[in-house]
Order: structure tokens, then C-alpha cells, then sequence
């Protein structure tokens, strides 16, 4: 199993797979529970950190493999 907690997450990766998709912040933001859309957006700005909680979440989402999320 890799370690995920050393590497650094790709956010442009993450929005331009949301966007390939047609999935919305608003949808993402829901199914990992914040009450707001913007605590997803910050994620994508780079102003929250992913956590690996998450990032499985939006991996499921998003149809992809963990690993895409990480340069």
C-alpha cells in the first residue's frame, strides 16, 4: 500500500477531472458532508488540505484511482 500522507496533491488534477466528469462543486461538497460548497472549493484552491478521507470519497466520485490525486 503506498503512503499518500508524504505526497502532494495535484489540485489542478482534481478540478480538471471534476470538470471532464459535468460534476459540480455543490455535488462533490454534499457527499463528503460539508454543509457548504465552499469547503470543498477551498480544497480546490489550495486553502484546505485534502484528507485521505476525502480523497477516497472524491476518488469514488470522480471514477478514478487514488493515485491521480498526487504529483
Amino acid at each position: 500500500m503506498k503512503n499518500y500522507s508524504k505526497l502532494t496533491i495535484d489540485i489542478h488534477k482534481i478540478r480538471s477531472l471534476r470538470l471532464e466528469r459535468g460534476i459540480t462543486q455543490a455535488f462533490i461538497a454534499r457527499k463528503m458532508g460539508y454543509k457548504y460548497t465552499s469547503g470543498y472549493s477551498n480544497i480546490e484552491k489550495g486553502n484546505t488540505r485534502l484528507s485521505y478521507r476525502n480523497a477516497v470519497i472524491l476518488s469514488e466520485i470522480l471514477m478514478c484511482d487514488l493515485s491521480e490525486f498526487y504529483k
